[in-house]
């Protein structure tokens, strides 16, 4: 076969534009001889012309960094230099060798029948097997009739038969807002910030929705002067709350705004209820405040109401004032089984919404308990809830999979803080990879049963699903 000489092409990075043609006639006037720097260019371009002329070099690219290109064959060195630019990278790309067939194309008839006459073409042969290492023991092969390593044996198929797949729009991000202007970082929750509601809050949305998260949940924190005993601040129209949640539908029309319905964070006594003076929780009394207080949200603009108070009855009560005021569109996702956690420490702490006497053991569920999840389930469901919660995520994924295996509704869990600081933590101790911890926590959480999840992570997990580092 007849080879054509290949040609190579040598290139010099530039700050030209080279879309415009006064810069394009400097390119083609710079191609000068320099003596002084052909030695060099010889040597970097010796090895790429061996490769070219045997037909190993790599196919012609586009590369932007090529400003001033000299064609030469592989007997002739012509050495040019940009203007201005005298010791410049070399970098050489050639084109792959025509080669010329000696016969014309035959046809797919002619090819079959070549075949069919034992005439085949010539294929590369299997790879051979790889070698055990030495030493390793000679046994017979074991009759199994299941082996379900073949269905793992490489990327391809461990993608096609993945159970469970995660995505942004898994992911629900939850927000604290303050008053203040600027952003707050919050010492216990490191990357996590109090947001300034008019700045910070936009910018925020802004980067959620560009890596493909759209559902929010706000979180206030309250001052103190605004804080009292019946918690009247959480269904004042102009509160904090309420301005974030129309500053944001005025800039995000499609924004799923979720709301935390409940008393703590405006309760100067730090629980989520109306507290008596020996310290019992009222819960008529609370549940007429929550009704308030979600129906207020809901004339804000908000999508979801979430009542997360762990009062009975809360959930029946709230639909049916939502209903009354005009509002049957408004979800409801119940905080169905909130356990009484540990982890929810650095949460209390961005708010300053810690208890100022007791725990919340009285309303929120025993970590000890099961079945009762199972009560609470049903209650929810008969009430009108839309989205049953479960709260912590991964200490109870036996709960989410008891509510994903008994309700047919969509069920969310709560990477709460503590979930969240423990991986940060660990990450920057160096005991765990961040990224890996990160996405197989949600992606757990998700094979439990979860629909979607409330997760500070979700920002960071929507990029690494989208191939950032």
């Amino acid at each position: 076969m007849e080879r054509k000489p290949a040609k190579l092409f040598l290139g010099f990075s530039a700050t030209w534009d080279p879309g415009t043609a006064d810069m394009a006639k400097k390119r083609r006037s710079s191609l000068l001889p320099n003596s002084d720097d052909l030695e060099q260019m010889i040597q970097e371009v010796q090895s790429g012309l061996r490769d070219c002329i045997s037909g190993r070099m790599a196919p012609a690219a586009v590369l932007h960094s090529i400003t001033a290109p000299a064609c030469f064959s592989p007997k002739q060195f012509v050495a040019a230099r940009s203007s201005g630019a005298r010791s410049c990278r070399v970098t050489c790309i050639a084109e792959p060798p025509t080669v010329k067939p000696s016969a014309p194309t035959p046809s797919v008839e002619e090819c079959e029948a070549a075949v069919v006459a034992g005439n085949a073409p010539w294929a590369p042969p299997p790879a051979p097997k790889p070698r055990a290492p030495e030493g390793t023991p000679t046994v017979s092969t074991l009759h199994l009739p299941s082996r379900p390593r073949r269905n793992r044996k490489s990327p391809a198929l461990r993608s096609a038969f993945q159970e469970t797949v995660l995505t942004p729009a898994n992911f629900i991000l939850p927000l604290f807002v303050h008053e203040g202007e600027t952003n707050s970082p919050i010492g216990a929750m490191p990357g996590c910030q109090r947001l300034g509601w008019r700045h910070g809050l936009i910018e925020e949305v802004y980067k959620a929705r560009d890596v493909g998260v759209n559902s929010v949940v706000l979180f206030p924190k309250v001052p103190d002067a605004l804080k009292s005993a019946t918690g009247d601040e959480c269904y004042n129209e102009n509160g904090l709350v309420h301005r974030s949640i129309r500053l944001l539908k005025d800039k995000f029309p499609d924004l799923v705004i979720y709301t935390d319905v409940a008393l703590d964070p405006y309760n100067s006594d730090g629980h989520d209820g109306i507290c008596r003076e020996d310290g019992v929780i009222m819960n008529d009394e609370t549940v007429h405040q929550l009704c308030k207080q979600a129906v207020s949200q809901a004339r804000a603009g908000a999508d979801v109401v979430s009542p997360s108070d762990m009062m009975d009855g809360r959930v029946g009560a709230i639909r049916a004032a939502l209903d009354a005021e005009g509002f049957t569109d408004v979800s409801i996702m119940a905080y169905t089984a909130k356990y009484a956690s540990a982890f929810y420490g650095p949460f209390r702490d961005a708010l300053d919404s810690n208890p100022r006497f007791g725990d919340k053991k009285t309303y929120q569920m025993n970590p000890g308990n099961y079945r009762e999840a199972l009560i609470e389930t049903r209650a929810d469901e008969r009430e009108g809830a839309d989205i049953l919660m479960v709260k912590p995520a991964m200490p109870y994924l036996d709960v989410i999979r008891l509510l994903r295996d008994n309700s047919p509704l969509p069920i969310s869990a709560y990477q709460v803080s503590g979930e969240y600081s423990m991986i940060k933590a660990a990450s920057a101790a160096g005991m765990l990879d961040e990224k890996k911890a990160i996405l197989e926590s949600l992606l757990c959480i998700k094979r439990a049963g979860a629909d979607i999840i409330l997760t500070y992570f979700a920002l960071q997990a929507a990029r690494y699903l989208a191939g950032e580092a």
